[in-house]
């Protein structure tokens, strides 16, 4: 499995890897071992100590993606998608909800850098560089509307509920966001909005910059999940947010604009689910070897054993899917959106799979709080509705090979 991880790599990933690898080991495992009830914690704010976030600052992880001029860390444009592949899954080893703080770090500074005015990223990417505590947030869930509007149904029903109405020199927004990653503790929010009643969502929705400090934006509430508590999910509110005319990032069209968010986005998420399959073999290998049951250590037991080989197999495939479509994406080749939502869906469902085998093979101890493992399973089962349910990924994937022949799979077909 070790020699899998790094077949492949240029020496600049593979350094990068054993970098965070070491700060996972050093740093975040110990944390969560010690101190495993801190995810409860009903403070959003205590749950993650700040010396994670400086540590992980440190050593150059919190700002990839962030231009290199703004100081961000630098990687190989060619590789860039690639290279996030390769770190997200050591973060998630230690814990999926630290990887999802800082994975939107990333996502998001990679959407401002193509579609932000220069002033923007002038005044905003030092802040993030500078600052281990700034957090950053993509606002586009709804209460009424989320993975459902990516099939995408193109009609005046199914657009932003959320709207933004330009008044004088400002756009006022008006409406709320569900489920956002960071988005209880973030500093600096993309959002989207309707700004063009009465046609379809791709060309009626404008993105914004909007500051926490914004007057009229208020967090309403973290939600309170059963899996990644580390990264702390936010509702937000906008009641006449008003934000500056130059704070309009894209207008009418900000949907077809962010594929550079959202592909790099799913290749991320598989990556997340990897590492939390990793920690789950890792761990459970280590088990098997030293437990004893029925007078002989576990791995000699033949039905344990079957367990541990599908374990590593489904492990080993869901890393070829996720490197094949990252090479994709950075290459920008024509398959690349299906293949990012083969590897979501895979990976959301193979690493549930080898978190239930790792909690059965652990037994009763795989159920305790404070053994790790029933954590492991929590975490993956995350997945199956982040960045898009599995089954709308599905209807991706199909709509994508066969785009003459599909179904429309939300609302009449033409």
């Amino acid at each position: 499995m070790m020699d899998m991880l790094d077949r492949g790599l240029s020496d600049e990933q593979r350094m990068m890897r054993e970098t965070c690898r070491a700060f996972v080991n050093d740093f975040v495992t110990p944390f969560i071992r010690q101190h495993w009830q801190r995810e409860w914690i009903m403070e959003p704010e205590q749950r993650l100590p700040l010396e994670i976030l400086e540590q992980a600052h440190k050593i150059g992880i919190r700002t990839l993606g962030v231009p290199e001029e703004f100081g961000g860390t630098p990687i190989d444009p060619k590789e860039e998608v690639q290279t996030f592949a390769i770190i997200s899954e050591e973060i998630a080893r230690g814990d999926s909800g630290l990887a999802d703080k800082l994975v939107q770090i990333w996502k998001v500074s990679v959407l401002l850098r193509n579609v932000a005015p220069r002033h923007l990223q002038e005044r905003w990417f030092p802040r993030v560089a500078e600052d281990p505590t700034f957090l950053l947030a993509h606002c586009l869930t709804e209460p009424r509307g989320a993975s459902d509007r990516w099939l995408p149904y193109n009609v005046p029903e199914a657009a932003m509920h959320t709207k933004a109405v330009l008044k004088g020199d400002k756009w006022v927004i008006n409406g709320r966001k569900q489920f956002i990653s960071n988005g209880y503790d973030a500093s600096l929010y993309v959002v989207y909005a309707t700004t063009k009643p009465g046609v379809g969502m791709l060309q009626g929705t404008s993105s914004f910059l909007v500051p926490r400090d914004t007057p009229g934006l208020t967090v309403q509430r973290c939600n309170e999940t059963m899996g990644g508590r580390f990264m702390n999910n936010g509702e937000i509110v906008f009641e006449d947010c008003a934000v500056p005319k130059d704070h309009l990032l894209v207008e009418n069209i900000a949907l077809s604009k962010a594929g550079v968010y959202f592909r790099p986005g799913k290749i991320i998420q598989g990556s997340k689910n990897l590492g939390v399959g990793m920690a789950a073999f890792e761990k459970t290998a280590e088990y098997v070897q030293n437990y004893v049951q029925g007078g002989r250590i576990l791995i000699k037991h033949q039905a344990v054993a079957l367990r541990l080989a599908d374990m590593a197999t489904s492990l080993c495939a869901v890393r070829g899917l996720l490197r094949e479509a990252s090479r994709a994406v950075d290459e920008g080749a024509p398959d690349a959106e299906q293949l990012c939502n083969m590897s979501k869906v895979f990976a959301s469902e193979e690493v549930l799979k080898v978190c239930q085998h790792a909690m059965e093979l652990h037994g009763g101890n795989g159920t305790m709080l404070d053994f790790g493992i029933e954590k492991l399973y929590r975490d993956a089962s995350m997945f199956l509705h982040m960045d898009g349910t599995v089954d709308v990924s599905r209807f991706k994937i199909v709509k994508a090979m066969f785009p003459d022949t599909a179904g429309a799979y939300a609302g009449p077909e033409k």
